[in-house]
């Protein structure tokens, strides 16, 4: 079956980085397309960045560019997001998820904290 498993999520100080990763099984990996998601309590889960299947082109929220940056490995079936510059407003729930023939897939969610 499909599996997403998310990890390197963690506590960090303003300004400080992390990277997430993302695992994924179940699926044609080169094929789908692969995004990064947030969540906090009481709001909408919002689209951080994703990356196509062929040629990994990116696309950002306007909110973290020029600070993240998503890539992906398909030999390896990851995908990557690697945050500089972390602002407290970026603390978050952080989704993997994954476009595959139509149908979407989530992982259970890695939490991200910046705080002093």
């Amino acid at each position: 079956q499909v599996q997403l498993v998310e990890s390197g999520g963690g506590l960090v100080q303003p300004g400080g980085s992390l990277r997430l990763s993302c695992a994924a099984s179940g699926f044609t990996f080169k094929l789908a397309r692969m995004s990064w998601y947030r969540q906090v309590p009481g709001k909408e889960r919002e689209l951080v960045a994703d990356i196509s299947p062929i040629g990994g082109v990116p696309k950002y929220a306007d909110s973290v560019k020029g600070r993240f940056t998503i890539s992906r490995d398909n030999a390896k079936n990851m995908v990557y997001l690697q945050m500089n510059s972390l602002k407290p407003e970026d603390t978050a729930v952080y989704y993997c998820n994954a476009i595959s023939r139509l149908n979407g897939y989530w992982g259970q969610g890695t939490q991200v904290t910046v705080s002093s």
